[in-house]
């Protein structure tokens, strides 16, 4: 069994963060221990939202307490996504450091949740930066949109090609392995959605069919679904079809309920056998 320490945000009602991550993570058989970096009613694409950002010192405190029980040795991977200050990204840092000195073998993965095309940047001010100085050099895992893996490589895609190359400059700086979502580009077929994983020797790409709508909380389960499947393998192409098959399958599934959040309990079962299978095919 894998072991995984989530730390991200949590939603009561919806799907975001840890509360988009968690489940998906156990349902495929891994255990999962989340921390909270914030704890509120919804998501804050509705426009309103309650409850507590946790203090930073309230974050390292819990992730301690974790390591006074002597346990973080057992941790095969620290996952991050959204960072809302520079406060709350350098605790994270210093648990991926803390994890990696109780486990060597542990990896740290981290979304890079900063903007989007269309949209630009949505994230904090200051946090792209840190996102690209500090963030990236400690990553072994990394999972940009393309908006994201532009920034931080600071070039512009049109093709396959284009993509591989920029993953291969942002892993110089510091990841072993990239997965880009939403890898649109000139040979992308209109109607289609594409991810690209590499690595140092190998670069693979899946096809799915375009969704009409956006989701939140969808790069959350699919930044999940890779490192879960990409853990129990190590095999790139196994873990980039096995996430577009999980994620795409939801997707679909949560389309069709008509229903704004993810639909992960009803879904649950594409996480373990999907009804929708799709394979990556070598760039």
């Amino acid at each position: 069994m894998r072991t995984v320490l989530s730390i991200q945000s949590a939603v009561a009602y919806g799907h975001a963060g840890n509360s988009s991550a968690v489940f998906p993570m156990q349902r495929t058989g891994v255990d999962v221990w989340p921390v909270y970096t914030v704890n509120f009613s919804n998501h804050t694409g509705y426009g309103s939202w309650r409850g507590p950002m946790i203090a930073p010192e309230d974050v390292a405190d819990v992730i301690r307490g974790i390591d006074e029980r002597e346990v973080l040795g057992q941790v095969d991977a620290v996952l991050a996504g959204y960072q809302g200050s520079h406060e709350v990204g350098k605790v994270i840092l210093d648990a991926a450091a803390l994890v990696k000195q109780r486990n060597p073998e542990a990896v740290f993965c981290a979304d890079p949740v900063m903007g989007d095309v269309g949209r630009g940047f949505f994230a904090r001010p200051g946090i792209p930066e840190f996102m690209r100085d500090h963030v990236v050099p400690a990553a072994d895992i990394m999972t940009p949109n393309l908006f994201e893996l532009e920034y931080l490589t600071d070039r512009t895609t049109a093709t396959s090609a284009d993509i591989v190359q920029a993953a291969r400059e942002l892993m110089a700086r510091g990841p072993r392995v990239v997965l880009v979502t939403s890898a649109m580009g000139e040979d992308v077929e209109p109607e289609h959605m594409r991810m690209i994983a590499v690595s140092e020797s190998e670069a693979w790409q899946v096809h799915t069919p375009l969704l009409h709508r956006s989701f939140v909380g969808s790069g959350d389960v699919t930044t999940a679904m890779f490192l879960t499947r990409w853990l129990e393998s190590r095999d790139l192409r196994h873990a980039l079809s096995a996430t577009a098959s999980s994620v795409y399958s939801v997707l679909e599934l949560t389309t069709g309920s008509g229903k704004e959040e993810l639909q992960l309990v009803a879904a649950q079962q594409d996480f373990v056998e999907p009804r929708h299978s799709f394979e990556a095919t070598r760039l």
